[in-house]
């Protein structure tokens, strides 16, 4: 019996059924029993080499298909176990890929969120402040209307005060003869006054000064006292018309020497001189006009300001009517009150003048009130010039792309690139 147990270069067994050889007389001859049948047969040494060599080449046939397809099979199982392994990794590396993307696409959000609300704060700010500068130039306008408006119609009452007076002056003289008009321009002052004496000055003195015994003597004294008798305010009165003078013509300075005299020597306060000389004179026909460069305490006026400069003194002085009550006690009482009474004196010249600037000063306010608006108005073009540079800077901002901001950044730029390749429609 013959077992063959190698084929090939493999370390496969292969088991045969053991073949009976018969004997035989011929040593070449051998005699091979069929495991199928058990016949006996014979054959030669070559016959019997290939018939083994047919077994072991189907044998080894069969066992090398079935190893490549088991080859086959694994390698395909390995294959598909790559290609699964290899899927994770990418899904794994594509999703943190996505991740980091979201998280700059987020804070690229955040950013351009920022930004708008700080560009839409700083707006609404500038917005604020021009509303807020535009109501203060309207309020400054509306102001500015009412002060020319009040101004206009003052100045236009005075006005027609004045051109009214000068006109019933003017009919006086027409009517009246060149004797009469001096002493009509006393009538004209007494009968103003004494009209309204009773309501305005009550207890106020105004009569002719006849007391001539120092040489001279004024037109008229006016002296107004308080209900305990203390003196308020004392004024000697001029009265002088072009007409009183002879054919030479004088000025108003031709008397305010003898009429400071007359002042002081009637212990009167203030002097008055009611003129109507100089009648082309700018100086005079303005208003009141003070004569405190060349002597204390005097005015010049037109007839037409004869009861507003009583009252705008005696309005003054009521100011100091305490000192002058406690004064008058201090002199009962026989205590030195020079100093005082230097002090009070100085107070009313100080108010007089004061008071007499305030009067000129009404078309420096409306200037410097020009000037605060112009200043607004510059105030103005300047804020919306800085509305328009926020305008321009927002626009700039609106331009930005990732594009821009990628285009000095490698590392970000090759993101977004990976990026786009993955979703070309995600990426702008």
């Amino acid at each position: 019996m013959t077992t063959l147990e190698t084929v090939g270069s493999t370390t496969n067994i292969f088991p045969l059924q053991p073949l009976q050889a018969a004997p035989t007389d011929r040593k070449d001859m051998q005699e091979i029993i069929c495991p199928h049948c058990s016949k006996a047969f014979k054959i030669d040494e070559a016959g019997y080499a290939d018939i083994l060599k047919q077994v072991r080449d189907s044998e080894f046939d069969k066992q090398l298909h079935e190893r490549l397809a088991l080859a086959e099979t694994e390698k395909r199982t390995a294959v598909e176990l790559a290609k699964a392994q290899l899927t994770n990794e990418l899904q794994g590396s594509a999703a943190a890929k996505d991740s980091e993307i979201q998280g700059l696409k987020a804070k690229l959000d955040a950013v351009e969120v920022a930004r708008k609300l700080a560009v839409t704060e700083a707006v609404r700010a500038i917005e604020r402040e021009r509303d807020a500068l535009q109501g203060e130039l309207e309020r400054k306008a509306l102001e500015k209307q009412l002060a020319e408006t009040a101004l206009k119609d003052k100045y236009d009452t005075q006005i027609k005060d004045r051109d009214d007076a000068i006109e019933r002056l003017r009919d006086l003289k027409a009517r009246l003869s060149t004797k009469m008009v001096g002493e009509t321009l006393e009538q004209h002052c007494e009968t103003e006054f004494n009209r309204i004496r009773a309501t305005a000055f009550p207890r106020a003195y105004f009569e002719k000064d006849n007391d001539a015994r120092t040489g001279s003597k004024g037109d008229y004294i006016f002296r107004d006292r308080d209900e305990a008798g203390t003196e308020i305010v004392s004024i000697m009165f001029e009265m002088k018309n072009e007409s009183d003078s002879t054919a030479t013509k004088t000025k108003n300075e031709d008397f305010l020497k003898e009429l400071d005299k007359d002042r002081t020597e009637k212990g009167c306060e203030y002097a008055v001189l009611v003129s109507m000389l100089e009648p082309d004179s700018d100086l005079y026909n303005t208003g009141i006009v003070d004569m405190f460069h060349r002597y204390p305490k005097m005015y010049v006026v037109r007839p037409q300001f004869f009861l507003p400069m009583i009252t705008l003194l005696r309005n003054a002085a009521m100011n100091s009517l305490q000192y002058k009550s406690e004064l008058a006690l201090v002199k009962s009482q026989h205590i030195d009150i020079t100093n005082f009474e230097s002090e009070l004196e100085d107070f009313k010249s100080a108010f007089a003048k004061n008071f007499d600037l305030a009067s000129r000063r009404f078309q420096t306010a409306i200037d410097e009130i020009d000037k605060s608006i112009e200043h607004l108005q510059k105030t103005k073009e300047a804020l919306l010039g800085a509305d328009r540079n926020l305008r321009l800077a927002n626009d700039k901002a609106q331009d930005v792309s990732i594009k821009k901001l990628t285009r000095r950044n490698p590392t970000m730029a090759a993101k977004f690139a990976e990026l786009k390749r993955d979703d070309p429609a995600g990426v702008e």
